[in-house]
């Protein structure tokens, strides 16, 4: 008789099973980035200084915009199956 494994054996989520929870990431990341780019940071970030030549503020949104891309892609992507 087979001896059955002390620990529980990983299992893979199915696909209805994920989506909601690709979903609901989805949705903390809006949310998340809707806060980042709302006004009290972005007063923080409004200053004359500036990095490279760009102004602060320049750079702070167009980080966060390349980070919320990268991000998205990164949650939405397909998995490939190993088989």
């Amino acid at each position: 008789m087979p001896h059955k494994p002390d620990f529980p054996m990983p299992t893979t989520p199915r696909p209805e099973q994920a989506e909601p929870r690709r979903g609901q990431r989805l949705l903390f990341l809006a949310g998340l980035f809707g806060v980042l780019l709302n006004f009290p940071l972005l007063a923080v970030f409004d200053r004359d200084g500036r990095v490279g030549g760009v102004p602060v503020l320049y750079l702070y949104v167009l980080l966060l915009w390349a980070l919320l891309v990268g991000l998205t892609a990164y949650l939405v992507r397909e998995k490939k199956e190993s088989n």
